[in-house]
């Protein structure tokens, strides 16, 4: 397990949702948390809860001159959570182009801003903790995922990439793909989802893994086994089940 007294966290996408359980735990567990997102207000009523020392860092990460300011006030970091996240839901048939831009710039691409600014800084140190939140979504084509479960996909084969790279090194990188967690986004949803988490639970499940020498989690256990399943059936019959 990993000693997380004195270690720097950067959280972005801490604002709300799982990002806000998730650096809430982390501070608990003793680390400094650099707390990053958007919306100012709510990263500060986030840090004036938080038990242990937080920097508010507000940043858009759909601008490139604003994650590079971020960057720069975080400082060194010992760790990145990558947690930041839009969703809307629509199919091929009633294709909304705006939405489905944002979810592939903030989603995939805000993660390449940020890393430009980390991974190199962590690679010279041999030294750093680069954790990607993907999707049980990410594994196979659902319907009515247009942009959602493309920018997940391609974040986790980013994920898998990065940890084939540095494996060997001091720069631990890790993958964790949950499943549906109660938040403003999934409220959005107008069906039903299996295996509903609340977000502390989500949470708390994050956190452990990221205690751990190991690459990826998936959860929960059952319904992820179930869509990792999927990827083994011959396009017919999946199409058939899930189209």
């Amino acid at each position: 397990m990993k000693n997380w007294n004195g270690k720097r966290y950067w959280i972005v996408g801490a604002s709300a949702g799982l990002g806000r359980e998730v650096a809430r735990q982390i501070s608990q567990m003793g680390a400094e948390v650099i707390l990053s997102a958007r919306n100012e207000v709510d990263l500060n009523a986030l840090a004036a809860e938080l038990p242990g020392k937080s920097t508010v860092v507000p940043m858009d990460i759909a601008n490139d001159e604003s994650v590079a300011e971020a960057a720069l006030a975080a400082g060194e970091v010992d760790g990145l959570v990558f947690l930041a996240g839009v969703y809307w839901s629509f199919g091929s048939a009633a294709w909304e182009p705006e939405h489905a831009v944002k979810m592939i710039d903030i989603n995939l691409t805000g993660a390449f801003r940020v890393l430009g600014h980390v991974v190199p800084k962590m690679v010279e140190r041999d030294s750093g903790h680069i954790v990607f939140t993907g999707s049980l979504s990410g594994f196979r084509g659902l319907p009515k995922a247009v942009g959602y479960g493309a920018s997940k996909a391609g974040l986790m084969s980013l994920a898998e990439t990065m940890y084939a790279d540095l494996r060997k090194t001091g720069v631990q990188v890790q993958l964790i793909n949950p499943g549906f967690v109660k938040t403003r986004l999934t409220d959005k949803n107008d069906y039903k989802m299996p295996f509903l988490m609340e977000p502390e639970y989500a949470a708390r499940q994050f956190v452990e893994h990221m205690g751990t020498d190991r690459f990826a989690k998936n959860y929960p256990t059952l319904f992820s086994s179930a869509l990792r399943f999927t990827q083994f059936l011959p396009d017919w019959i999946y199409y058939r089940l899930f189209g």
